[in-house]
């Protein structure tokens, strides 16, 4: 296992509304950039900008693929910020050829500007439609995927470029998701494979007290180093947090949420070479609806109007601290 050279490498997805989850008015890419700039802190510091484009059933190969949250998002990947790029497959009719197809012709279209690739999104949720776990076939998708987009990206020179896959916590019979995936991908897979993803909302959808949120994070990522990755034959892969983050609202103080995310950082930089932990990536930049009550409507550090709440200048301070 190894960390980033000089400490975590941060990011954060900086659109609003996402997959039907939750609507609002559109991105401003001009506001975008300059909370990016002032995120990253330093020309040239690396950063990561997540966005999400999709594979379905109707996805034209062989035409570009354009990023639909944030819209053209390869405009942000300026200033030594790379594309965080996640690749979700939604085939209904579980087409694992077009999928792979479609991560090479990513890897055409954004291996310059990218510098990760997530292969699938979520693939362990089955219960939710916007997520690749409702969609049959991902297994196969992710243990043919990832070893297509590396060939591909080591063909076209693209040493920087990392492939990896996510998921959310795992726990109890669900902790064998991943070595379920290593025994079926064997090998090609395994050395394909550059990092983890890891999505994790302490304190958003089970409460949490405040007294007990470091001890859990803790808790949660040995967890998932020692009883998945490591089972499953990947313990010397750097686990990357690919989405955290924590919505304001009723009876959700954004003074909180500044709270949470420095604990959750610092939790993370005191572990990090000990378990492997790479990076940390926000979720998100923006409100998609500040006067939305819906849960989903408000993780942004920022409000609809992108005027900052605490936790932005919490996180700036954050990446001042432990980023490269």
């Amino acid at each position: 296992m190894s960390t980033a050279p000089g400490g975590l490498l941060f990011g954060i997805y900086p659109g609003s509304v996402t997959g039907g989850l939750a609507s609002g008015s559109p991105d401003d890419p001009a506001r975008i950039a300059t909370a990016l700039d002032r995120l990253q802190g330093r020309p040239g510091r690396p950063f990561l900008v997540r966005a999400y484009t999709s594979f379905d059933d109707t996805t034209r190969l062989g035409a570009p693929h354009g990023t639909a949250t944030p819209a053209t998002a390869a405009r942000y990947a300026v200033r030594g910020c790379g594309l965080d790029l996640v690749a979700q497959y939604r085939s209904t009719a579980g087409d694992i050829d077009g999928y792979s197809v479609f991560l090479r012709e990513l890897v055409e279209q954004y291996g310059a500007v990218a510098s990760t690739l997530q292969v699938t999104e979520e693939p362990n949720v089955t219960t939710n439609p916007t997520l690749d776990g409702h969609y049959p076939g991902v297994a196969d998708a992710i243990v043919r995927g990832v070893p297509a987009a590396k060939a591909r990206a080591r063909e076209l020179g693209h040493t920087h470029l990392r492939v990896g896959f996510n998921t959310t916590p795992l726990f109890g019979p669900a902790a064998s998701f991943v070595t379920g995936l290593t025994g079926r991908g064997g090998t090609e897979f395994v050395d394909a494979l550059d990092y983890v993803g890891l999505d994790f909302f302490p304190d958003v959808f089970r409460p949490v007290p405040a007294s007990d949120l470091a001890s859990a994070v803790e808790g949660l990522l040995r967890h998932h180093r020692d009883s998945v990755l490591t089972p499953a034959g990947l313990g010397r892969l750097p686990l990357h947090i690919t989405e955290h983050g924590w919505p304001t609202g009723t009876a959700r103080a954004p003074s909180r949420q500044a709270e949470v995310v420095d604990t959750v950082v610092r939790v993370i930089a005191a572990h990090a070479r000990e378990l492997g932990l790479t990076g940390y990536t926000h979720f998100a930049l923006r409100d998609a609806d500040s006067s939305n009550p819906g849960l989903f409507h408000r993780f942004g550090l920022t409000t609809d109007d992108y005027t900052p709440k605490p936790a932005f200048d919490t996180l700036r301070a954050l990446v001042e601290e432990f980023g490269d």
